[in-house]
């Protein structure tokens, strides 16, 4: 029996305008062409091609009657977009055509797991993507970085598609765009600055929660790496490293899934997360273990890899990610610190050593990994950890002092959440009414004799745009919905001095909700504006 080969494809070349006037003559012409070549593929190049009309269709039609794999390449937009109105586009392949760009020469200001980015010229940048065929994959990325912005983290959004070498890339306005790893090389003394920026995006999306079923679960692709490793370590320490991965909490939370300061840049004073193609959503470990492979695992044996990765040393690397720990977690105890630092080692090292056995990772690095990952587990009883509240400085949400010296503070921090959102000046200042009157209240009240903190956080949702304010405080348990409202009717005579603060909030507000929690009085502003 002898093998069916397959037969070279025939390419037609379409120029100019196939309409009523030429449709049969284009059709003879492409017939004659095809005339005794059989059953073979055919790709209509459409690269000169200005205007299709419904009779020039209808020849395209009838020719994928006979080539039933018929790809048409090199589509111009505009003549895309008649394919795509008429439905040619789910019946056969139509492939856009794209404008070459040239990387070479320019500077990287991003790298990621599946691509790196560059700066093409003054304004614009584009990710270059290592896998050849990745269109599927940009079309992802722009649909999650679109929903990144959606949520409210800061991103860029691609506005073009182009070929760059033998495979894609697309396109952002990144205007002066500087990567941290940038800042980190070349201006030392922005050290403790990009720290806290790092920690503050990260922070945001960590607290951004997913809608369900739109962003994979990051946990399953650690479970099927930790799977592997599992066999490859010694007595019940691959089960433990199993379980506990399993027990790392789900969770609908964001994960970048490589964050690290090449895909952290300021543009102009805005600080941006790029490189979207690996948004996920789990616990914070998820990240925390990416990112210690990042800055020390995958250098741990050589620094000159970090070095040419990040362009800062592997002793910047330790300190920013030390530092990066501390600030997420709040805390300067550094036992605090190395303890969820071993929790995240462990987990890291749990990954890399699945990655570096398919990877084909130096046996030096991968005995490291592996040494490393058996000296850890006895001591390590989940990947859990505590985060103190409002650690890293969420942008929504303020604590400090509950003193009436603060008062100030809060009605700035909340008009500038108001100003965002373009509030109205009447609003603006029914909202500022109620705010003096709760956070006076806590400041006089919730801890007295003594002091304490109050936390304010402030939260927009949409359609209609509604401002929710929320006062958190550990004093006493109040609910000040309980008092009775004043009888304004009265006299002044008459009337008891005090009461009216609660009041008036009560009316200038659409809502107000109250609860003690863990130790809490949470009570809730929310107005329409």
């Amino acid at each position: 029996m002898t093998e069916k080969t397959t037969a070279a494809p025939v390419t037609v070349v379409l120029s100019g305008r196939i309409d009523s006037a030429n449709a049969a003559e284009t059709e003879a012409a492409i017939n004659a062409q095809l005339a005794g070549k059989g059953d073979v593929p055919v790709i209509l190049d459409a690269t000169n091609l200005e205007y299709i009309s419904s009779a020039g269709l209808r020849v395209i039609l009838r020719i994928k009657k006979l080539s039933p794999e018929l790809k048409i390449i090199g589509v111009k937009s505009e003549v895309y977009e008649i394919f795509e109105m008429t439905g040619f586009t789910e019946m056969m392949t139509v492939e856009k055509a794209y404008r070459t760009v040239s990387v070479e020469g320019c500077e990287v200001i991003g790298e990621g797991a599946n691509g790196k980015v560059y700066r093409i010229d003054g304004d614009n940048v584009v990710k270059t993507y290592k896998n050849a065929d990745a269109l599927a994959e940009i079309q992802h990325e722009r649909e999650v970085a679109r929903l990144a912005l959606v949520l409210g983290i800061p991103t860029a959004i691609s506005y073009d598609v182009v070929k760059v070498g033998d495979s894609y890339g697309s396109v952002f306005e990144l205007l002066d765009a500087k990567s941290f790893s940038k800042l980190l090389a070349r201006e030392p003394e922005r050290f403790d600055w990009c720290v806290g920026e790092y920690v503050k995006m990260l922070k945001k999306i960590h607290s951004t929660v997913v809608p369900e079923g739109k962003l994979p679960a990051f946990k399953t692709k650690i479970l099927n790496a930790i799977r592997r490793t599992k066999e490859l370590l010694p007595g019940d320490l691959g089960e433990k490293l199993l379980k506990m991965t399993e027990d790392i909490p789900e969770s609908n939370n964001m994960i970048h899934g490589d964050y690290h300061t090449k895909n952290i840049v300021l543009a102009g004073d805005e600080v941006l997360v790029i490189d979207m193609d690996t948004l996920s959503v789990g616990h914070p470990i998820c990240d925390f273990m990416r990112m210690y492979s990042a800055y020390i695992g995958y250098s741990e044996n050589d620094p000159e890899i970090i070095l040419k990765f990040q362009g800062y040393s592997q002793e910047v690397a330790n300190r920013f990610w030390h530092d990066t720990l501390a600030a997420y977690l709040g805390t300067d105890d550094e036992s605090e610190i190395e303890a969820v630092n071993d929790k995240v080692r462990c987990l890291s090292y749990g990954y890399l050593l699945d990655w570096g056995t398919r990877h084909n990772a130096s046996g030096d690095l991968l005995a490291l990994w592996k040494s490393r990952l058996i000296e850890l587990l006895p001591r390590i009883d989940s990947f859990t950890f505590e985060i103190a509240e409002n650690a890293g400085g969420d942008p929504n949400e303020l604590e400090l002092e509950a003193t009436t010296e603060n008062l100030q503070t809060v009605i700035d921090f909340v008009d500038a959440r108001l100003a965002s959102v373009e509030c109205p000046l009447k609003s603006k200042m029914q909202l500022d009414l109620a705010v003096e009157e709760i956070f006076v209240n806590i400041a006089n009240y919730a801890y007295a004799p003594g002091r304490g903190k109050a936390r304010v956080r402030v939260e927009v949702s949409g359609d209609p745009v509604t401002v929710a304010i929320t006062f958190i405080d550990r004093g006493v348990p109040y609910d000040p919905l309980k008092k009775v409202d004043p009888d304004v009717t009265l006299s002044a005579e008459e009337r008891d001095i005090g009461g009216l603060g609660i009041f008036m909030t009560k009316k200038v507000m659409d809502d107000i909700s109250y609860e003690y929690k863990n130790g809490q009085n949470i009570l809730t502003l929310k107005k329409m504006i």
